[in-house]
């Protein structure tokens, strides 16, 4: 059985477990917080990132980018076409999303939060800004607009079939609805309607059990009617 090195609210590690998830193979997850930059992980990786994906001939593969193609190339069922379009283009539209997701999101949005309100915990006597989270949150409503606009003549995010776009979002958006960072009352329907499809996936309730010591999930994190 493969296992994963992750954190259950990192992104990243998320979209892999969502792969793996939707393409039935069963991960073994260890779970470590990169922030510490513990030794383990540093012999491993030394940019102490997530996730590491090990095969089962026990060997990492380490990072996003590498854990994702090594999860289509290995373990994508023959029975199904996969995440990644067939079409060139409508692909090209796949991966310009996902690194909007993965880096552009991540780097306005998601990691601020996830510093601010998990890993400061982990350092005597730092709390939260309340500059930076309400500066990530603002930018968090522009990513909203831009992808309702999407949202608003597709049926997925790149395109109209669910791309491996839509796990990559669907990654960033779960992690701040379990933050309580996600007013849904106030997110436009098409994006609603969208995360309430990708959330009622099967794929899906591996996250959906996400617990965090200490910081239990926004209401409605894991209820399908939200």
């Amino acid at each position: 059985m493969p296992s994963l090195v992750h954190y259950p609210l990192d992104p990243a590690s998320r979209l892999i477990r969502l792969m793996c998830a939707e393409y039935g193979v069963p991960l073994d997850l260890e779970e470590t917080k990169p922030w510490l930059r513990e030794e383990a992980l540093l012999a491993i990786n030394p940019a102490a990132t997530l996730p590491i994906l090990f095969t089962e001939n026990d060997l990492p593969i380490v990072g996003i980018m590498a854990t994702i193609h090594a999860v289509e190339d290995f373990y994508t069922p023959a029975a199904v076409g996969g995440l990644f379009p067939a079409d060139p283009m409508d692909r090209a539209e796949m991966w310009r999303l996902v690194e909007w997701a993965l880096v552009k999101l991540n780097d306005e949005v998601t990691r601020y939060l996830v510093e601010e309100k998990i890993a400061k915990r982990d350092i005597r006597g730092a709390t939260p800004e309340p500059a930076v989270l309400r500066a990530a949150k603002t930018n968090f409503g522009e990513h909203l607009l831009y992808f309702n606009w999407l949202l608003a003549s597709r049926n997925w995010v790149a395109g109209d079939e669910m791309s491996l776009a839509d796990f990559a979002l669907a990654a960033h958006v779960s992690t701040l609805d379990y933050l309580g960072d996600i007013d849904w009352s106030k997110v436009p329907p098409e994006t609603r309607d969208w995360y309430s499809r990708i959330k009622s996936r099967p794929a899906f309730r591996t996250l959906l059990n996400d617990r965090v010591v200490a910081m239990p999930p926004s209401k409605g994190y894991a209820d399908l009617d939200f």
